[in-house]
């Protein structure tokens, strides 16, 4: 590919994140899934997959659910060969039950990063896979705390007796070989 057809399909998909990440930001779901050559999200962190239309459109409903209010703040693109690679914010307020969870009614921010894979050669996205620490989003919504914390610590403590107690076992026994 020439350098100037490579800058012109940059150009094009960079255009494309922009219309894709805006669209999501006022719920213009229409214009989001016309971004895509083939709908998929691959959500890092929680392990989620929503591959076609159907399951992204339910991934929009639950998580605006949710969070009514989640947008998200474009910080850098970065281009790769077959991919845009995007930092931004995400931010959002818990006001909505979610897989269980009721609304805290505290907002997050959590910086990110995704990659949006295109087709061969266009300009059609074919997945969004969106990195970001979901340890910093809980403990902003109040679900969990800072284990460097003495509420933390004694937080943990209680909700996973089992697993702090054979960790300390462990390192007991760990310290007495080594005597």
């Amino acid at each position: 590919m020439s350098p100037a057809a490579q800058t012109s399909l940059r150009a094009r998909r960079e255009a494309v994140v922009v219309e894709h990440m805006e669209s999501e930001n006022t719920h213009d779901y229409d214009v989001t899934m016309a971004t895509f050559a083939h709908p998929r999200y691959e959500i890092v962190p929680t392990g989620d997959v929503f591959d076609g239309t159907e399951r992204v459109l339910e991934y929009f409903t639950e998580s605006r659910t949710a969070f009514p209010d989640q947008r998200n703040e474009l910080i850098a693109m970065h281009h790769a060969e077959s991919s845009v690679v995007v930092e931004f914010l995400l931010l959002g307020t818990h006001l909505g039950p979610f897989r269980g969870l009721p609304a805290t009614g505290r907002s997050f921010q959590v910086r990110c990063v995704a990659i949006f894979e295109f087709e061969q050669g266009g300009v059609g996205i074919i997945c969004e896979r969106p990195y970001f620490d979901s340890a910093t989003i809980l403990r902003q919504l109040g679900i969990a705390h800072d284990p460097l914390t003495l509420y933390g610590r004694i937080a943990t403590l209680v909700n996973h007796p089992v697993t702090i107690g054979t960790a300390v076992a462990r390192d007991v026994v760990r310290r007495l070989r080594t005597r």
